[in-house]
């Protein structure tokens, strides 16, 4: 298990590969804080999808940071909604089990 760190510049497509090589669970990225409607383009950088007003900035992962706190700060900095789903992403993680556990269910 790998920390990593998030920042404006990392395309959805990085940040999701990323995320399922160090914590083994599954990240879905949406352009809005709702999670609703379709995904966020592989291509889009995260600056590029993020909301007006949003004050981006570095964030740093670590695996066990809880799965709802991950979630949140995400939408804090960027303005944007993620979700984060078992290994195959069949079904939503938990949000009180942490990034590393979410891989394992």
């Amino acid at each position: 298990m790998a920390d990593f760190t998030l920042d404006g510049r990392v395309k959805v497509k990085t940040l999701k590969d990323e995320f399922k090589k160090n914590f083994g669970s599954t990240l879905r990225v949406y352009t809005n804080i709702k999670c609703e409607g379709e995904q966020a383009a592989d291509d889009a950088t995260l600056a590029s999808i993020r909301a007006e007003g949003a004050k981006g900035g570095d964030l740093v992962v670590k695996g066990n940071m809880q799965v709802g706190n991950f979630e949140k700060k995400v939408a804090e900095l960027y303005g944007i909604g993620v979700q984060v789903a078992n290994a195959d992403d069949s079904k939503l993680a938990d949000n009180d089990i942490t990034l590393v556990a979410a891989g394992k269910q």
